[in-house]
């Protein structure tokens, strides 16, 4: 065991070297800075504009909460921390490869295997560097239980915030401040969500929703955003304060509010907001066996309005859970938040200010620690920061930033001397990339660090598609996306009032799980019996490149004929094995349960035939592109694949497009040459055809010209001179010969080059021309899972709750 490894301490790095403490190339002293996580509970913030590190100091001091079995709530609002996710303890290329960056693994000239390898020997060596390795990894893997949470979004683990505003419980109830608080939060964050920044104190509709909130849980009622739009056409009460409730708020525009609400529950991204786990800060925190969590609640994909809609909720639940643990001194958990601006602002009052303020108030006493991250100082509420007794301070961007942080460690008053500002003022900027001034209220004085590497990969910020792949991978049930989700078939009969038994007695043999309900108002709570499979199956195929989880969770009616259970009427629920509930309502009525369902010995039979349901008739089914020879991805649809197709023939031209060009400069390039050359040579046979005429017309002349001026008769000498001349004339000839030869060469070269031209322009013209997604031919395959790769569960009975009003109509009653 390494010497950092010591309990309750958070290693996060390396103190710089004395005089070398700004110096971000020199290497770090050999003693690892070691963090008491206790002083934590007092809160700690990071500063740093963007590329100091910041990122790195944060994951780096999850990871080191993970590892000390202490719960950690992200918020994420830029998609970085999701990076936590990926842990390879075996530091295998092919670990990296599925997350490396393919463009700029192309920038440096490097496929993509190879850029994963150079990525998993960097990060090997990295580790190695501030003496982590694979097994240490591995701890942080087998230490806590981390999932990515999208709120609003299927790509990760969804959350419910939008289906019940659930009543708090009765301790946050008696306590009449924090029932207040949580009053207005959660008014505020559904104004909020409507766009409407209202004043607690002055708008109307914020008083109504507090007042109607405050109305249904002082009687322990919940509510869900339907109840609350009823509510709001009706109030549950008459007057607000003295005022009678038309003279403050007229029916008319109590509707109009109603509608803006409706408008949110009838858009089409509504639905999200209902599906997946119930926000829970209990569950963020710990699994259903007490485990820890690194939850990562990712909303970058959310809209300004919706962060903040989420954010308020999530803070409200917090504080809900911390206020029900007992006071403790040592650190419970952690909420952490990457890039606080626009939450905790210095004058505006966003509905998560006052939340965030409570929580850096109280929550210390409860061994809740907040980290919040930012880059710019003047961004936070300086009333916050006041209560914050750790600083990280990286480099910073501006003037104006370090003035403020040096005003607050000014203030801050720690350590044992008189403050230096001067000094610190030249610590800070001089720090270099991934050394940081850690600032602690409980330690004597600053020291400045070199943060450690990271022991996640951090390739940067995941897309939804990268949250989904690595959701798949994660063991906790999800809903089944390849079983058609049908309305639950009411019981029969509908028309007629059923009349309700008791609870039956069952086989012990026999377990039950009840579905959750919302109880009816004016009726009557009935369950009625179906029969619920849960399983896990792994779906694996190297040729198509499958590795998958899925969970399974199937609901099918029971019949009392010959064949009980029929798994291909099943129905896939949208619920997590968590979501079932051990015990049933208080008051409730029950159906009679068919003689196939009283057996125990049924179960394991049906057990059996819902693996070869699964096995057979529930595999993956794929889209194939023979063309292309691809596959389409898990959960990848058709339209999704045939894009993707498209892309990649749009990638087959560009390849094509640069070899034709190849093709055409080589070939082209040496018919230039070759008319270069022959340009060349017609000047050169011009020229000599010019020499050659005027030395044959001066050879000519001279002889005539010493035949008038030296004899009345030509000489055999003048003779000779007057035969050279013309045979120069002859040679004349032949030259001009010559360049008309060499004129034609060139003509000739210049028409293929032509045609060169032309045969590259249309086969280019022909490249161009892409296929239309729609074009390609595909196939459907299956990738089944095998038996050994299935483990059912249980197969148990499900109670489905039903509200039975007096006139025997009988609609669904469940969550």
């Amino acid at each position: 065991m390494q010497d950092y490894e010591k309990l309750g301490a958070f290693y996060l790095g390396r103190a710089a070297q004395d005089g070398d403490a700004t110096n971000g190339s020199d290497a770090p002293s050999p003693e690892p800075l070691l963090y008491d996580a206790a002083d934590l509970t007092t809160h700690a913030v990071i500063i740093g504009m963007t590329g100091s590190g910041k990122t790195g100091l944060g994951v780096g001091l999850i990871e080191e909460a993970a590892l000390d079995s202490v719960p950690v709530i992200a918020i994420d609002p830029k998609g970085d921390l999701g990076n936590l996710m990926l842990m390879f303890p075996d530091l295998a290329p092919a670990d990296f490869e599925p997350w490396v960056d393919v463009q700029q693994a192309a920038t440096r000239g490097r496929s993509k295997a190879e850029f994963a390898a150079d990525q998993a020997t960097l990060w090997r060596e990295g580790l190695a560097s501030w003496d982590q390795d694979g097994a240490r990894i591995q701890r942080l893997k087998d230490a806590a239980e981390f999932a990515i949470y999208t709120p609003g979004s299927s790509a990760g683990i969804p959350i419910s915030v939008l289906g019940s505003f659930a009543a708090p419980a009765q301790a946050l109830r008696d306590d009449s401040e924090a029932f207040a608080e949580r009053i207005q939060a959660t008014s505020t964050s559904i104004l909020t969500l409507l766009g409407l920044d209202a004043d607690p104190l002055t708008s109307r509709a914020h008083i109504l929703i507090s007042n109607i909130l405050q109305h249904s849980w002082q009687a322990d009622r919940s509510l869900d955003l339907a109840g609350l739009i009823g509510a709001i056409q009706n109030p549950p009460m008459e007057r607000i304060g003295v005022m009678d409730m038309e003279a403050i708020y007229p029916a008319k525009d109590r509707f109009a509010l109603a509608m803006q609400l409706n408008n949110v529950l009838a858009s089409p991204g509504f639905a999200a907001w209902t599906e997946g786990v119930p926000l829970s800060a209990r569950d963020l925190f710990h699994t259903a066996d007490g485990k820890p969590r690194v939850s990562i609640v990712s909303i970058a994909h959310l809209s300004d309005t919706e962060r903040m809609f989420f954010v308020t909720l999530l803070l409200n639940d917090i504080i809900a859970w911390m206020r029900a643990q007992p006071g403790t001194s040592s650190l419970r958990a952690i909420l952490y938040m990457d890039e606080l601006f626009g939450y905790m602002p210095p004058t505006a009052n966003p509905p998560s200010k006052k939340l965030f303020l409570t929580l850096l108030k109280q929550a210390r006493a409860y061994g809740l620690g907040l980290v919040l991250s930012t880059q710019n100082p003047v961004d936070l509420d300086y009333k916050g920061l006041s209560n914050t007794g750790t600083w990280f301070i990286g480099r910073l961007q501006t003037d104006r930033d370090k003035a403020r942080v040096l005003d607050g460690l000014e203030g801050s008053g720690s350590g044992g001397g008189p403050f230096d500002r001067g000094a610190m003022e030249r610590t800070l900027a001089g720090l270099g990339k991934r050394r940081f001034l850690l600032h602690n209220v409980h330690e004597s004085h600053p020291v400045v660090f070199a943060t450690r590497w990271a022991m996640s990969y951090l390739p940067g910020p995941l897309t939804r598609e990268q949250i989904r792949r690595l959701c798949d991978a994660l063991p906790s049930p999800a809903v089944a996306a390849s079983i058609q989700k049908t309305s639950p078939r009411p019981p029969a009969p509908v028309s007629s009032v059923a009349t309700p038994n008791a609870m039956p007695v069952l086989a012990p043999g026999i377990r039950q799980f009840y579905r959750p309900a919302t109880p009816p108002a004016d009726s009557q709570l009935i369950y009625y019996p179906q029969v619920v499979g849960a399983a896990d199956v792994v779906y694996a195929s190297k040729t198509h490149d499958v590795d998958t989880r899925r969970a399974w969770l199937v609901a099918v009616d029971v019949d009392d004929g010959p064949v009980a259970i029929d798994w291909h009427n099943g129905e896939a629920l949208a619920l997590r094995l968590t979501d079932l509930a051990e015990k049933p309502l208080a008051g409730a009525g029950f159906a009679e349960v068919p003689a196939p369902a009283r057996d125990a010995g049924q179960y394991p039979k049906w057990a059996s035939a819902y693996k070869t349901w699964l096995r057979q008739s529930q595999g993956i089914a794929l889209y194939k592109n023979p063309q292309f020879k691809l596959t389409s991805a898990v959960d990848e649809s058709e339209t999704d694949f045939r894009i993707r197709l498209q892309q990649k023939a749009r990638e087959q031209r560009d390849l094509a497009v640069g070899k034709l060009r190849a093709r055409y400069d080589k070939a082209a390039g040496g018919l230039h040459d070759k008319l270069r050359a022959a340009e060349r040579d017609i000047e050169e046979e011009k020229a000599q055809a010019s020499q050659k005429t005027m030395e044959s017309a001066l050879s000519i002349g001279s002889a005539l010209l010493g035949a008038f001026l030296g004899r009345k008769t030509l000489s055999s000498r003048n003779a000779s001179r007057i035969g050279t001349a013309a045979r120069r004339a002859g040679s004349v000839v032949k030259e001009r010969r010559d360049v008309r030869e060499a004129e034609a060469d060139a003509a000739e070269l210049r028409a293929r080059i032509d045609e060169e031209s032309a045969s590259f322009e249309k086969e280019l013209a022909e490249l161009q021309a892409l296929p239309g997604a729609d074009s390609f031919d595909l196939e459907t395959v299956t990738v089944r899972a095998k038996s050994s790769d299935i483990t059912v569960r249980f197969v148990a009975l499900l109670w489905l709750p039903y509200a039975q009003s007096a006139d025997g109509r009988t609609v669904p009653a469940w969550v």
